[in-house]
């Protein structure tokens, strides 16, 4: 039996699992206040101040990009108050460690916020499923359907055609490597430099290159828990063209024979290493201080960090360069991130009218939305917001995987249950549990949820 696990003691002895606030999907939580205005876009500006003057409101926001940032959200919270000088709004950031039991537990006790920032699979799939979110029915007009992009809409609504999320900025998930050391090894010749894609065996190949070049860690297949799972999603389906779910996001699919292969390829490659003692967070630190030299939990974020260097290099100065994940189609689907709003339905109309004037200004402003998308150092949802990463050669470049974005699936039923079933799932594959068997009983828990929530 191949043992993955065993690494654990080596990785925390070399020091080097402390720092999973590089993941996007991490922060701390804290409360801020400012003041703010109201009106709706689905009424008159008078009528909307008249009705939600005075009116105070709380909005969390899970860490996206500068949203999970006090002085940056000051600022946009500001320049809604200068056109709206009534209402106070109070702000908490959430981390992806503890923020989900936070928002669940202030819905159990009646306490929940007017706001929320983040995505479908939570605002859609989760609570507005659960019937604690308020329509943004109104918000949708005509106008903004048409400007925002037709699969962001779609993800932000429920079967039944409500509206649970308006979305404000979007992002492709991809990997990266350490070119200096792909470099380094003559590896290079396997990456199309300009399109940042690979081929299946060419990525191979080049974790080949890398262990024989004496990288005994070259990647790691982590999973002690969710932080960051999308990169493992991603590299699992895309190697040989497997899926997660349907295409009517009805069912998962992961034992298929194409996914049982890339897992079991990956299992068995030289350099890979299942490891149950980190998730995406904690790679993304190993990859940054050079123990690894692949980070299959990489977004643009991540790219333009600058902590302990330049954008785009290691903490040691080698060069960070992004990837699509590898296919033998040359077709690689990406995982996408769309974050806006959501307003959970408190019972208090004036509340709610100023949380939506808060959307409507923060998100659909055409004064105000693009500089609310460059604090989020994503993408706009907007055709109309248009390049607002002119002359920025970082973001120019990473534009290129935005056409690479495939199936947004986190909205299928069940996704909660799933999302703990895949970790699970990879742990027991690193522990040499045969991979049909771990991944079929991974897409019979999965599908249970999935049918209990239908």
């Amino acid at each position: 039996m191949k043992n993955r696990i065993s690494r654990r003691s080596f990785l925390k002895a070399a020091g080097i699992l402390g720092a999973a606030g590089a993941l996007a999907a991490c922060g701390g939580s804290s409360t801020s206040t400012s003041t703010a205005a109201s009106s709706t876009a689905a009424s008159s500006a008078a009528a909307s101040a008249a009705g939600s003057a005075g009116a105070s409101i709380k909005l969390w926001t899970y860490p996206i990009g500068g949203w999970g940032k006090d002085e940056t959200v000051q600022e946009l919270i500001s320049s809604f108050n200068a056109k709206y000088p009534d209402i106070k709004v109070t702000v908490e950031y959430l981390d992806y460690t503890n923020g989900d039991d936070q928002v669940n537990t202030a819905i159990e006790g009646g306490s929940a916020p007017d706001l929320v920032m983040e995505g479908p699979e939570r605002l859609v799939a989760n609570w507005g499923k659960k019937g604690v979110m308020a329509p943004l029915n109104d918000l949708w007009t005509d106008d903004a359907k048409k400007d925002i992009y037709a699969s962001v809409e779609s993800a932000c609504k429920d079967d039944a055609g409500n509206y649970y999320e308006y979305p404000l900025c979007m992002t492709a998930h991809c990997m990266a490597v350490n070119m200096t050391k792909v470099k380094e090894v003559g590896a290079d010749q396997y990456i199309d430099t300009d399109k940042h894609t690979w081929s299946t065996d060419g990525f191979l190949k080049t974790v080949d290159a890398l262990y024989n070049g004496g990288y005994e860690n070259v990647a790691a297949i982590y999973c002690s828990g969710q932080g960051g799972d999308q990169g493992t999603r991603a590299i699992i389906n895309n190697m040989y063209g497997g899926t997660f779910t349907d295409a009517a996001h009805t069912k998962y699919t992961a034992d298929s024979p194409e996914n049982i292969k890339a897992i079991q390829t990956l299992y068995d490659a030289k350099g890979i290493n299942f490891d149950a003692s980190i998730n995406g967070g904690e790679e993304i630190t190993l990859f940054r201080n050079g123990t690894l030299q692949m980070a299959f939990c990489w977004n643009i974020a991540q790219q333009l960090n600058t902590d302990n260097n330049d954008a785009g290099l290691t903490n040691s100065g080698d060069e960070i360069f992004p990837m699509a994940f590898p296919t033998e189609s040359g077709d690689p689907k990406l995982c996408g991130g769309i974050w806006g709003f959501g307003i959970f339905d408190n019972g208090d109309e004036a509340k709610i009218e100023a949380a939506k004037t808060f959307i409507d200004f923060i998100a659909a402003d055409p004064d105000q939305v693009g500089a609310s998308v460059l604090a989020s150092t994503y993408f706009p949802v907007r055709e109309s917001v248009g390049d607002i990463y002119a002359g920025n050669d970082i973001m120019s470049e990473y534009t290129k995987f935005m056409s690479y974005l495939g199936d947004y699936y986190q909205i299928t039923p069940g996704w909660a249950t799933a999302r703990t079933e895949w970790w699970n799932m990879l742990q027991r594959v690193g522990t040499g549990e045969p991979v049909e068997t771990a991944v079929a009983t991974f897409v019979e828990n999965a599908n249970a949820a999935a049918t209990a929530e239908a």
